[in-house]
């Protein structure tokens, strides 16, 4: 039976980025040699993505990065069938993002669950990768960018880029719509791209910093976690 503690307490979230804060990579380039194989894109396309996820994976993204990675993706997926995209997300999901999820950021998702917290995935990337990641790592809900479709193709235009202050903005809609009180409520980013959203709640957390979030973080005194441990870098067991 419940304590009358615990059935007074109002409901907390924990806010997670996903690209090298849950995964180590980058959820949208991740794709690309997938959409390169479905026609999608053209080869060039394929390997300029693949130089951009080393960039990514060694040095993060900075602010004048991520709108170009915004720009390139707009003009990328005009005309693409929204159905295919979905398929190819969900078809190559244990391939190209399972393998990539930090053992370090799946514990402290399951701590927050089993704390009676709910657990919210809050990405720049598109809605339709970061919706089936946020079903298969346990997420409550997820907060992406959404891009406009019409006709069931994607248009170029985007509806909602989460991205910088636009995460906070829906990060403080959502704790408004569930009851958070946000003092109570924690967030986890690599990126000083996602200030906002670090301050708008009681427990900022970086993971995984780049050098200004580190910074900050420390002269703030927030934990700053690094995580590197990956499923796919455990030896093979032996028969």
């Amino acid at each position: 039976m419940s304590s009358s503690a615990e059935a007074g307490r109002r409901p907390a979230a924990a806010f997670f980025d996903l690209d090298k804060t849950i995964i180590a990579k980058s959820s949208t380039l991740a794709y690309g040699p997938s959409f390169y194989r479905n026609g999608l894109i053209s080869r060039g396309d394929a390997v300029r993505g693949a130089v951009a996820q080393l960039l990514f994976s060694r040095h993060g993204a900075s602010h004048d990065r991520m709108e170009q990675i915004r720009e390139q993706v707009s003009q990328l997926c005009r005309g693409w069938p929204a159905d295919r995209v979905r398929e190819i997300v969900a078809r190559h999901l244990d391939e190209l993002i399972v393998p990539y999820v930090y053992d370090e950021a799946r514990a402290l998702l399951d701590a927050h669950r089993a704390a009676g917290e709910d657990v919210i995935i809050v990405s720049t990337s598109g809605h339709e990768m970061v919706g089936p990641i946020g079903a298969l790592l346990g997420a409550a809900l997820v907060i992406a960018t959404q891009m406009e479709i019409a006709e069931g193709y994607y248009t170029g235009q985007i509806d909602f880029y989460a991205y910088g202050p636009a995460k906070a903005d829906r990060v403080r809609e959502l704790a408004a719509e569930r009851g958070y009180r946000l003092a109570d409520c924690s967030a986890y980013s690599d990126s000083i791209t996602d200030l906002p959203m670090l301050e708008a709640v009681g427990h900022p957390h970086a993971v995984n910093p780049d050098r200004a979030l580190r910074r900050l973080a420390q002269h703030r005194g927030w934990p700053v976690h690094v995580f590197s441990a990956l499923p796919s870098a455990r030896p093979a067991a032996r028969p």
